[in-house]
């Protein structure tokens, strides 16, 4: 089969897929590259870079190898209930992604860490008040999450000195850190994390997550940190816990609708810090790189890596 009988689709809804196309096409020139909307034989494609693609559509690629997230999130491409069984879906997990997380969740448990959310209050108060600084074995991070970039940010974390605690569906094993999984050991991780990052793919069975009755289990004055999606938080049992003094803080790189409106009592609240969903921004270079590696895997035999699973969703 010649490199003309296997070309690449982009699906980029909400983005520019010429960005994405000029990466890919600095790195194999020779790969024939498509955008929807454009004119092409549906049976050339065998390959499709996809960021929220109309329902439907894959299903109607009849020669289609593998699907690509232009995101590490995959949930947006099983939300298609036509989407066609047997081909892979590729996640994006590049360094660069590996990276950008892991850099936010140390700015942020950093920044909670050393009490910052209080000097910056107290800044505006134009007070100059000592507090002594807690060492970093006596604060404990606790990860939902152990996903690739769960597990690249908790081996950061355990290098700083932290007690890492990680939580996950199911049991994994985890160097440095104490695990626990599913919902009998919830309590039980919640209740050691003074600091807790929610790094979660998006499914039924986490919406709603981050809720009145987990941070009710955090010690006193713990702080949450959300970079995982909008809807896993309970964004009034988040305001009720801080407006009492529970919760110290709260850093959160997602919200239930992006963005707020903006009489919404986050933007305001001197003990959250809001960022547009910028943990991790795709780079182009990078998914091409990721894209373009997988691809040669296949052509080789083996599989493309790391797949989403479409009975979990994620």
């Amino acid at each position: 089969m010649s490199d003309t009988e296997q070309a690449m689709l982009i699906i980029a809804t909400g983005e520019n897929p010429e960005d994405w196309r000029s990466a890919l096409r600095a790195a194999a020139p020779d790969l024939p590259i498509y955008v929807l909307g454009e004119n092409f034989d549906p049976a050339t494609i065998r390959w499709a870079l996809v960021w929220k693609p109309p329902h439907g559509y894959l299903a109607k690629l009849p020669n289609l190898n593998a699907i690509f997230s232009m995101a590490a999130g995959v949930d947006h491409i099983f939300a298609d209930p036509d989407l066609p069984l047997g081909i892979p879906v590729v996640k994006l997990v590049h360094e660069v992604t590996r990276q950008q997380h892991r850099d936010y969740v140390l700015h942020a448990v950093i920044h909670h860490h050393r009490d910052m959310m209080l000097f910056d209050i107290r800044q505006k108060e134009r007070r100059w008040a000592f507090v002594r600084p807690a060492m970093n074995f006596q604060r404990s991070v606790g990860l939902m999450g152990a996903g690739p970039l769960g597990l690249f940010v908790a081996e950061a974390l355990v290098g700083l000195g932290f007690p890492v605690r990680v939580w996950s569906r199911s049991p994994k094993e985890i160097a440095g850190a104490e695990s626990f999984h599913g919902a009998e050991q919830l309590s039980e991780f919640a209740a050691g994390s003074d600091i807790l990052v929610a790094m979660l793919p998006r499914t039924p069975a986490t919406t709603g997550m981050l809720n009145a009755d987990l941070f009710a289990t955090l010690p006193q004055g713990a702080a949450v940190v959300n970079i995982g999606r909008g809807d896993h938080m309970d964004e009034d049992a988040l305001l009720a816990a801080l407006n009492r003094g529970h919760l110290s803080g709260a850093t959160l790189d997602v919200m239930r609708q992006e963005p707020p409106p903006a009489d919404h009592p986050f933007w305001a609240h001197p003990n959250i810090r809001l960022t547009p969903h910028i943990a991790s921004e795709p780079n182009p270079w990078a998914t091409a790189q990721s894209v373009l590696s997988n691809i040669s895997r296949m052509r080789s035999g083996l599989a493309p890596e790391p797949l989403g699973n479409r009975s979990a969703g994620y």
